[in-house]
């Protein structure tokens, strides 16, 4: 055996860093040409590396042109004073125990949403989530709460940039569909999935705010044979008291009424 296949992995490794290197010390984006000039990698291969860090959200394409993205932060030690995630996850505990629903706090990435807090339901039929699992905006409850934060600018670059796959055939990509959810958005405060990304699933997510600019959001995913009138309405209610405390720190959590959520599911 050779060692052909280290050789390249150890390359690739390399090419990574060094683009990664030169985006964050130039201060501005930079063209693909450019980048290919200064660190002497093939075109063809400088493609596939951007759009691979682009995807994860260490790269940000600005038009044709690439810089830092904010998934550079990802990997910086964490301090006790980023306490956001730590507040979500109790919230998000606490969400669970009165729904028993499977509940998250997502992160925006991109054109995507990531799970950084999950909570799974304990009925038979329930919707599964992985803490780092990744979904497409416009597919996702979650997402399209925070899209309905874009300003007029930010939301026609991601209808013109974003690519919008069908997860499901209720999955809206039209970009005249796309925009009437979100206007719908901005008026209930809520974002829904009808089945759009899952199968039987029905999703309703609520944007947390940290002064103008979207942090996270926090979505319940319930199945459509045990979606009622009284189980959404309470759902809703418990979804913005949630988001209120994770924007207004305090002591107190949601409560616990047992038998309301219990009535309610």
């Amino acid at each position: 055996m050779t060692d052909t296949a280290p050789a390249s992995t150890v390359k690739s490794a390399m090419r990574t860093l060094d683009i990664l290197e030169l985006l964050v010390a130039q201060g501005r984006p930079l063209a693909a040409h450019e980048i290919s000039t200064a660190l002497a990698i093939p075109v063809s291969s400088l493609s596939y590396l951007l759009n691979t860090l682009a995807d994860r959200g260490y790269v940000a394409r600005d038009g044709r042109r690439y810089g830092p993205g904010q998934g550079l932060s990802r990997l910086q030690p964490r301090h006790e004073a980023d306490t956001l995630t730590q507040r979500a996850a109790k919230v998000v505990q606490s969400l669970r125990l009165r729904l028993n629903e499977t509940v998250g706090f997502f992160v925006p990435r991109g054109h995507e949403v990531e799970a950084a807090v999950s909570e799974i339901g304990t009925h038979a039929l329930r919707y599964t989530l992985d803490v780092g699992q990744r979904a497409p905006m416009h597919a996702f409850a979650a997402g399209k709460a925070i899209l309905a934060t874009y300003d007029e600018a930010e939301f026609e670059a991601y209808l013109a940039q974003s690519i919008r796959k069908s997860m499901t055939p209720q999955t809206l990509i039209d970009e005249a569909d796309l925009r009437a959810e979100i206007a719908e958005v901005r008026r209930t405060g809520l974002g829904r999935t009808r089945e759009e990304y899952t199968p039987g699933i029905h999703a309703i997510g609520k944007v947390v705010m940290a002064g103008d600019r979207a942090v996270g959001a926090v979505s319940v995913a319930i199945p459509l044979a045990r979606l009622t009138p009284d189980l959404e309405a309470f759902t809703i209610d418990l979804l913005r008291r949630a988001v209120d405390l994770l924007e207004h720190p305090a002591d107190e959590g949601l409560g616990s009424d047992a038998g309301e959520a219990a009535s309610a599911a």
